[in-house]
């Protein structure tokens, strides 16, 4: 059976596609598309998985949800390419960035997202939520302009999980020609052909 991928646009979920074709692992993509009102999942994703959301990746009955889970899965299918490096700090620093990207970078950003939709009131949150931000992108940068990649010399499932956030960074918070190494570690993941094909196959999505 082939792996299918939920995908939502807009959405977290462009990075399974991306790493899928990275890997060369063949997948079928079922399409689900935002209210455009509320932005919110379509209620068919409740049917595919309780917490409606996306990504969830489908393997012979598997149902696997959330995107660093996924990103796991897909390490140990593909045999360990795009896995742990083989160098003990360089394993650390993935195993460190794979987590980072949701459990710490993300939920400011998201909580700037929903902010800057309150009238009045959102501006001034806004402003005291960038700071907060504003550490992460320094650390990122910080990080970034010491090697090529999150955990070393070569690209990783860290480099795909880190993806997201960056990008959003750049959409609504600030992230720019400030930050150098960030900008070209983005710019350097755009480039490449599987990141490209993914996009093609994936839909709209606004942080490209």
């Amino acid at each position: 059976m082939m792996l299918i991928v939920h995908h939502l646009n807009n959405s977290r979920s462009q990075r399974i596609l991306w790493m899928l074709e990275e890997l060369g692992l063949p997948y079928e993509i079922k399409h689900y598309q935002r209210d455009a009102k509320t932005m919110l999942a379509p209620p068919e994703l409740r049917k595919v998985h309780p917490l409606g959301k996306s990504p969830v990746l489908e393997d012979e009955g598997r149902i696997i949800v959330e995107t660093g889970a996924i990103c796991e899965y897909l390490v140990e299918q593909a045999d360990g390419r795009l896995g742990p490096p083989a160098h003990r700090d360089d394993t650390l620093r993935y195993r460190q960035f794979l987590h980072y990207a949701e459990g710490s970078v993300m939920p400011p950003l998201l909580v700037l997202l929903i902010v800057n939709r309150i009238p009045v009131f959102g501006k001034k949150a806004a402003k005291r939520i960038q700071p907060m931000i504003d550490v992460h992108l320094d650390y990122v940068e910080s990080e970034l302009a010491q090697r090529p990649w999150f955990a070393g010399e070569e690209m990783t499932a860290a480099d795909i999980m880190m993806s997201f956030p960056l990008e959003a960074a750049m959409s609504r918070a600030g992230l720019g020609g400030s930050r150098p190494a960030t900008i070209a570690w983005i710019e350097k993941i755009h480039a490449r052909p599987a990141y490209q094909t993914a996009l093609a196959k994936g839909g709209p999505y606004a942080y490209a």
